[in-house]
């Protein structure tokens, strides 16, 4: 399946998103800590059906108010609390914890129910309280339709960021898949945080923008600016907003960089080859810089493009030696360190660039990979 995602322009009514997404944040608090309750009390775990059967009476009882919400996205919320239980009850992750209010942030909509769409304009089917009873209230958003999506759409998603924006995505079976012509080329790519951010086999070397490093001064100021406000005033959420945009800029500029070199790199290459690496133990040595380079999010979007273009990704294990032996002859200089960056192979003389020789030799180890 693949998902579209588009924005929702600035509308009067979606204000109305918003507190849906509150409201629905009441259920999920209130299930949380009805199954704590319910451990407490000795009771044996309630699923899925158990949960909707509750929800049933609390709407006739305790809480009507609920009524006003969909009941697929509230149905769709108790499957979110069933299957984070059911992880851990089988010991595949924590306990599931409740979160704050302006931390829930989407809502789901499966099949066509809630719902209908077209062109560039959806409508959702809200509830309200009118003359003695509960009616259907439909009401429009345009969302700005820079593409058009492609397959039969199995749910839609109603999301909230920390910008205060809202945007729409669209999760269809379509499946991506678009071969690209064949080059018969192959290429090793060696990743490195000081002469750059890839060195190609070839000698190509690709230098990473670092929007974090080059936006810090600005976060500073921001995060001065914050500290000033008094929490929770019209001024601090303010501020809260700039910092947020300024982030997701950061964001999107990274994004961009890797989705860019992922693409070349596949209409040039057919087989790439790269490295593993231990990025949770190179972020305690070098920490800040390990996590603007982002380079798992990039592995990660290198492997769906050669999915889709049809190339072939192989991953070299992260205890093969591709530093120290020498491309031409194979000898291991033991005595290499990361402050030399060019050397010269005491058994044939051949004058290395640290970085292009390591990544010849995750081109051969990645080949020699079944």
């Amino acid at each position: 399946m693949k998902t579209y995602k588009y924005r929702i322009g600035k509308q009067s009514n979606t204000i109305r998103i918003g507190n849906l997404l509150d409201d629905m944040w009441q259920v999920h608090a209130y299930f949380h800590k009805w199954q704590r309750h319910r451990y407490q009390d000795g009771l044996p775990y309630a699923g899925y059906e158990a949960m909707c059967a509750h929800l049933s009476d609390l709407k006739k009882t305790t809480h009507p108010h609920w009524n006003a919400l969909p009941s697929q996205g509230t149905q769709q919320e108790l499957k979110r609390i069933h299957l984070a239980y059911d992880r851990f009850l089988k010991k595949l992750g924590g306990r599931p914890k409740i979160k704050k209010r302006h931390k829930l942030k989407s809502i789901t909509f499966p099949g066509h129910a809630g719902w209908s769409l077209k062109n560039n304009r959806i409508t959702l089917t809200f509830r309200k309280w009118d003359k003695g009873k509960w009616r259907f209230d439909k009401v429009p958003y345009t969302f700005h339709k820079h593409r058009q999506w492609h397959g039969t759409i199995r749910r839609i998603t109603i999301k909230r960021d920390a910008c205060g924006d809202y945007w729409i995505c669209i999760t269809t079976t379509y499946t991506d898949f678009r071969p690209l012509p064949t080059t018969g080329q192959s290429v090793g790519a060696d990743f490195g945080m000081k002469d750059a951010y890839l060195t190609l086999s070839t000698g190509e070397k690709k230098q990473h923008p670092q929007p974090l490093k080059h936006s810090l001064n600005k976060l500073r100021r921001l995060n001065k600016e914050l500290s000033r406000k008094v929490k929770g005033s019209n001024g601090w959420w303010r501020c809260v907003r700039r910092l947020a945009r300024l982030y997701r800029k950061i964001t999107n500029q990274r994004k961009d960089f890797h989705w860019q070199l992922a693409t070349e790199l596949c209409k040039k290459f057919d087989t790439i080859a790269i490295e593993t690496l231990n990025l949770d133990g190179m972020k305690r040595l070098w920490g800040r810089k390990v996590s603007d380079l982002g380079f798992y999010q990039f592995v990660e979007i290198l492997k769906y493009k050669c999915q889709k273009h049809k190339r072939e990704l192989r991953q070299v294990g992260q205890w093969t030696a591709t530093t120290k032996p020498c491309s031409d002859c194979g000898f291991h200089n033991e005595t290499l360190t990361l402050n030399d960056r060019q050397w010269t192979c005491p058994e044939c003389g051949s004058h290395h660039d640290r970085d292009i020789n390591a990544a010849i030799n995750i081109l051969r180890a990645g080949i020699a990979v079944t």
